[in-house]
């Protein structure tokens, strides 16, 4: 058996000192978490940001620079997950539009308005996107490769 990590991406987007969060219905709990999700097949890195923001905010998003990539093992059942982290813009908006199965809503919410949230959390991976965004970290997409055969 190989041992494969969740390949996952996540949208930071930032607005006058807030973040375009996803409240999401995960096993009866109301968590918090970025826009993010799975890779899905023949899809690169980008396209999977892009359409997961648009999926959970129903906002087009724009990213401008990977803030970090990030390994996490899940304390309660041992899923790794890797997660690329993009920060950019959105725009766009379409309030028409159904978001996935299990997003409440989207909503802004400041790092502060977060840390008093942390047992809401999805994961660590949340907070540390968004400090490593805050810390001015910035990687260009050119460091990002999709090979198609």
């Amino acid at each position: 058996m190989i041992w494969k990590p969740h390949a996952t991406v996540a949208a930071i987007i930032e607005r006058d000192n807030k973040f375009l969060m996803v409240e999401e219905l995960i096993k009866g709990k109301h968590l918090f978490n970025q826009p993010a999700g799975h890779l899905d097949p023949d899809e690169s890195l980008l396209e999977a940001v892009i359409r997961e923001t648009r999926e959970e905010t129903a906002w087009q998003f724009i990213a401008e620079a990977v803030t970090g990539i990030y390994l996490w093992k899940h304390p309660d059942n041992g899923e790794t997950f890797m997660r690329i982290a993009f920060c950019g813009q959105c725009f766009d908006h379409d309030p028409e539009l159904t978001l996935d199965d299990g997003i409440l809503h989207a909503v802004w919410m400041s790092r502060d308005e977060l840390i008093t949230r942390q047992q809401n959390l999805r994961s660590p991976m949340v907070i540390d996107c968004i400090d490593d965004y805050i810390a001015g970290k910035r990687y260009p997409l050119d460091i990002l490769h999709t090979i198609v055969s």
